[in-house]
Formats: structure tokens, C-alpha cells, sequence
């Protein structure tokens, strides 16, 4: 199956339309030059320095003092620095830049020798909190303090009050009260939706799709009204990742549980535990090919653990007992099946390895003023062992259990282009595939049995849903986009192709 969605939108200040697929990536800084007497500065220079990587960015100031550059990474600190037609200068330091906003500066210069007094602060964190503007931003400091158990974004947007996260396992991101499947989630412009509505995260992955340590920013915006966003109901969640600076830096991290650090008792009954290691580890690097020109970016994690399976007969020791259901039941039902039919139903479950393997790479090239492209490649791949049949008084042998995964990978290239003082472009284009599994992890060749026991029932052979069962698709993306400045107004205008082929054996 294939499914084609174009779209074309022109706007001028504002969106007044919600067609558009993909999401902003970068920043942009915007002011005005002024003197001291309120008089507006024509054909100032404006250069914008990021102070992490050394590139600059020259700008002059129109016939109304204003100045517009976009394209921008997001972050900082940059350096601001104005230089009138006389000769007078300005410096602004220390600003940061917000994803898919513009930062407005309103810049007087100096007459020299004026003795000054200097103001400086900083904005509290997420300043977006209780506006009237329906989004919420965090910044890498953010991403850095705030409590993250889980290594997920779900852990951090949740510091706004707008936002619930499912409780268990999927922990989905719950937006003014809306299901996460009606959620939109961009990486550095790449969409990792679950296109298919199969799991409950809102994820097309068993696990977040990216590592945690490769964030550079997150806006969650809840109703935007511009031309550039689209593809959801509830709230749109956008990211980038890092990026290598001409510093080489990097770091580290190990986490580390087992069945000792464990309870073994419940209200006073002991709980059969098998033995199980669960580790997270990783690391991210980054650093200068070419200085100030040439700069990579690379982030790896893996999650080594176990799932435990509780279920047993109420007569033994387990979490959850099943009513109804004794363990000379389970052994006579094995017994015919293993002398009647031939079949092996498999030895009981208590726990189950968990493995999940992330990488992304990133390569940012400033290839002179004007100019700047990235290339993203993004990589998932992670699974689990299920229970097939979960309700109460339900008992499943191994051979009725499943392996449930999918590994997912992106590229995507982008490229920001500043042709004018007055005029940028964008060309972003990206592809994306994902690759479902569940499979049966018995020996195959019976279909589902359901034995009833009492009040209970025993599950044996290839549950119902897994005897043929395979799911892939992959995404192809193109936007190209223009900004032109008028006096006070900006222009928007693009284009956007999106190719979504799917194949899917049920």
C-alpha cells in the first residue's frame, strides 16, 4: 500500500493553515538597531557568533534598522556584535536560542565614552509555564537536572502541568487529556510516529526511538497556529539533537539492578525469583573534523534486562497465582500433549531478556557564511518477550509466549541557506523505515489450544495472532521552504512531499 500526502503553503507573518507534515528544526534571531535617541541605524553590521563551534554569521541592517537571520542552530551561547556606519559598537553575549522560535533583540548602540551601566539576567527555566502561549520548551539544562529515571522524554515533559504520562510500562504521553497515539513526534525533522497505532507510547518503537543523551532541545506545542506544523490532533513533540563543537567532549553512564536489590515477600508470602541482570549503558562524543567548519556528533546506548512473569498455580508460589489452577493440572495437560500429540509445550517462564541498541550520528557543516548543512542517521532496534493472554485465570505455557520487536532507522539531511539579507531558504529531505516483528517463540506446527480448568484457562500452541503476522513500512520526505523579510513582515512560502508504503500480513 502506498500512501502519497503533498503539501503547498504560503503564508505572511502568520500560519493560516495546518497542512504541513514536517517541524522546525532550527532557530532564528530577529532586532532592531537603534542609537541612543530612538532613531532607527541603516546599514549596520550585525555579526552573530556561536560561541560553541566559532562560526559566524555577517548580516546589514535594512532601511528600518532590522536584521533577520534564520537557520540557526538552537542553543548556545552566541555572541552578538553591532557596528554602526560611525563606527559605534554593540555587544550582546550569552544569548540562547529556542527550537522553532525567534529570539527579538532590540540592540541601541553606544556613543563612545558614555560611562554605562550593564544589566544582565537570565530567563527562568521554561518560561513557557503558565503563559498564555500553549507550548512548552526545555532547553539542554532542562534536559540535564530534571529527574530522568526512565531515559525518555516523558520523564522531563511532564514538568508541565498540561501533560500526564500513562502509568506502566508504555508510559505514554498524555497531552490536555488526549490519547498519545493522537501525539506527533519529530527528531531533528524525521516524524517517529507509530504509523500503525500498534503500541500504546505513541512510539514505533518498543522503547523511545533515540537516545536520551542526544537531546539537544524539546518544545511540546499544544495548538500551533503556523503554516510549518501539521500531522496532529494533540500536541506536537520536537526535537534536535547535539552537535560536535570545536572542543572534543563527551561522557558516560552505566546503570546497574538484579533480583538481589529486589523484594522476595509480599504481605508476608515469598515470590519465586529467577536470577536477572538488567544494565543501561552508553556514551556521547563529539568534536571538530575541520575547526570551525566541520563537526561530529555521536551518541550509542544499549539496555541489557529481564521482564518477570509472575503467573503460576495457586498451590505454588507465585505472584500471581491463577484461581482455580493446581501444578498437577499444568503437569497432566503437559503429559498428553508431550505422549498423545508429540508436542513440548515448554519449560515454565519466569523471566525474559529485554534488549534495546540505539545509535545516532550526526555530521554539521558550516561551509561558509551563508550557508550550513546537517546529515542525521538514526538507529533503533529493541524487543521483548509477551504474554499472548493476560486476563484473570489465564495460565499460558511457553510455546504460547511471543517475541515482540522492531528496529527502526532514519537519515535525513538538511540545508540551511541565507541567499540575502532579506532572503533564506530550507531543503530538508529524509527517509525512514521500520521493520515490526512478532513472532512465536514455541516450536510452531499446533495452533492455539484453550484448556478450562476450574475457573481457569491453560493456553498452549501458536496464540491466535502471531501463526502469520508481519508489519514494515518506510517513509520518504522532501520540504523545500523560503523566507523573505519585508520592512516588519516575513513571507513563508514551501513545498512538502511525503511517501508512506506499507506492508502489512495479518
Amino acid at each position: 500500500m502506498k500512501i502519497k500526502s503533498i503539501a503547498l503553503a504560503v503564508t505572511l507573518a502568520l500560519g493560516v493553515s495546518n497542512i504541513a507534515l514536517a517541524q522546525e528544526t532550527s532557530s532564528a534571531v530577529r532586532g532592531v538597531v537603534t542609537t541612543e535617541a530612538g532613531t532607527t541605524v541603516t546599514n549596520a553590521t550585525v555579526r552573530i557568533t556561536d560561541k560553541r563551534n566559532g562560526t559566524t554569521r555577517t548580516l546589514t541592517t535594512n532601511e528600518t534598522g532590522t536584521f533577520s537571520a534564520r537557520g540557526l542552530q538552537v542553543g548556545g551561547p552566541y555572541l552578538l556584535t553591532v557596528v554602526g556606519p560611525e563606527g559605534r559598537t554593540e555587544t550582546i553575549d550569552n544569548v540562547f536560542l529556542t527550537l522553532g522560535d525567534t529570539q527579538n533583540l532590540n540592540v541601541v548602540i553606544q556613543q563612545p565614552d558614555v560611562e554605562r551601566i550593564a544589566v544582565t539576567g537570565s530567563s527562568i527555566s521554561n518560561s513557557a509555564y503558565g503563559s498564555k502561549s500553549p507550548v512548552a520548551n526545555f532547553n539542554l539544562s532542562d534536559l540535564q537536572t530534571i529527574p530522568s529515571v526512565n531515559r525518555d522524554i516523558s520523564d522531563v515533559v511532564a514538568a508541565d502541568p498540561r501533560i500526564y504520562i500513562d502509568a506502566g510500562f508504555a508510559r505514554g504521553i498524555q497531552c490536555n487529556g488526549a490519547n498519545p497515539r493522537f501525539n506527533s513526534l519529530t527528531v531533528d525533522g524525521v516524524k517517529m510516529n507509530d504509523n500503525f497505532g500498534l503500541n500504546s507510547n505513541g512510539y514505533p518503537t518498543e522503547r523511545m526511538p533515540f537516545s536520551y543523551d542526544a537531546l539537544e532541545q524539546v518544545s511540546v506545542e499544544f495548538a500551533p497556529f503556523d503554516v510549518k506544523y501539521g500531522g496532529f490532533t494533540a500536541c506536537n513533540i520536537n526535537a534536535v539533537t547535539k552537535s560536535g563543537t570545536n572542543e572534543f567532549k563527551g561522557t558516560v553512564f552505566f546503570d546497574y539492578t538484579n533480583q538481589d536489590m529486589i523484594g522476595d515477600e509480599l504481605e508476608g508470602m515469598k515470590i519465586d525469583r529467577d536470577d536477572f541482570n538488567k544494565k543501561n549503558y552508553g556514551l556521547n562524543v563529539g568534536g571538530a573534523l575541520v575547526k570551525d567548519k566541520l563537526f561530529w556528533f555521536a551518541a550509542y546506548e544499549k539496555y541489557e534486562g529481564a521482564d518477570n512473569f509472575s503467573r503460576g498455580p495457586q498451590d505454588g508460589n507465585a505472584g500471581t497465582p491463577v484461581s482455580g489452577l493446581n501444578q498437577a493440572d499444568i503437569d497432566r495437560i503437559a503429559q498428553i500433549a508431550r505422549d498423545v500429540y508429540g508436542y513440548e509445550v515448554g519449560s515454565p517462564i519466569t523471566s525474559s531478556p529485554v534488549e534495546d541498541e540505539k545509535l545516532l550520528v550526526k555530521l554539521d557543516w558550516y561551509i561558509n557564511d551563508m550557508h550550513r548543512a546537517a546529515l542525521t542517521y538514526n538507529y533503533n532496534d529493541g524487543g521483548s518477550v509477551r504474554e499472548s493472554d493476560t486476563f484473570t485465570g489465564a495460565y499460558e505455557f511457553s510455546d504460547h509466549y511471543y517475541d515482540r520487536g522492531a528496529e527502526f532507522t532514519s537519515y535525513v539531511a538538511q540545508f540551511f541557506s541565507d541567499w540575502t539579507d532579506n532572503f533564506s531558504t530550507e531543503v530538508r529531505a529524509g527517509y525512514s523505515e521500520l521493520d515490526n516483528r512478532q513472532q512465536n517463540i514455541g516450536p510452531g506446527g499446533l495452533g492455539e489450544v484453550q484448556i478450562r480448568v476450574n475457573a481457569a484457562t491453560v493456553f498452549l500452541g501458536v496464540d491466535d495472532s502471531r501463526q502469520s503476522n508481519k508489519l514494515s513500512y518506510d517513509t520518504t520526505f522532501l520540504k523545500l521552504a523560503g523566507t523573505y523579510s519585508v520592512g516588519d513582515h516575513l513571507i513563508y512560502a514551501g513545498y512538502e512531499f511525503e511517501e508512506y508504503n506499507v506492508f502489512n500480513m495479518f
